[in-house]
């Protein structure tokens, strides 16, 4: 089946907003991969989990961790790797996700600066490309 792609623009904070939206998605049982531009900003997201909330506990690791496979929710910079689930890919990097489709669901976060939201119009047509007709949400109305 189809893999839902979905937009959040306009996003205020890319950090604070990803532990919104893992928090809700672990709610619902899913299984989280995060895909960080870099390694600092996957350092930021791994301390900002940990600190986000002390009543959800929201176990999470980086890929390259040997407790990945029993992991609901997992940090990686690279997208080439093998995963242990492929339920919902949330992509805070400005780099289309090529394989896309081994994903139930994509969450694209994209901010309000001017680059990333460029690159996020960018990979909006990519997706299009693909026949994929994906949702926009304003990350104002969540």
């Amino acid at each position: 089946s189809m893999t839902r792609v979905d937009f959040h623009s306009q996003v205020q904070d890319k950090i604070n907003y990803s532990c919104r939206l893992i928090r809700k998605a672990r709610v619902a049982n899913c299984q989280i991969l995060i895909l960080s531009e870099n390694a600092d900003q996957a350092a930021e997201l791994d301390q900002a989990l940990w600190r986000f909330s002390p009543v959800d506990f929201l176990p999470h690791v980086m890929l390259s961790d040997p407790l990945s496979a029993h992991t609901p929710i997992i940090i990686t910079t690279d997208l080439n790797a093998p995963f242990p689930h492929h339920d919902l890919l949330i992509n805070l990097s400005q780099r289309f996700p090529e394989n896309f489709s081994q994903f139930n669901r994509v969450i694209e976060v994209v901010s309000q600066h001017e680059d990333d939201a460029n690159s996020g119009r960018q990979r909006f047509r990519m997706y299009q490309q693909q026949s994929i007709k994906p949702s926009h949400i304003l990350a104002s109305t969540i």
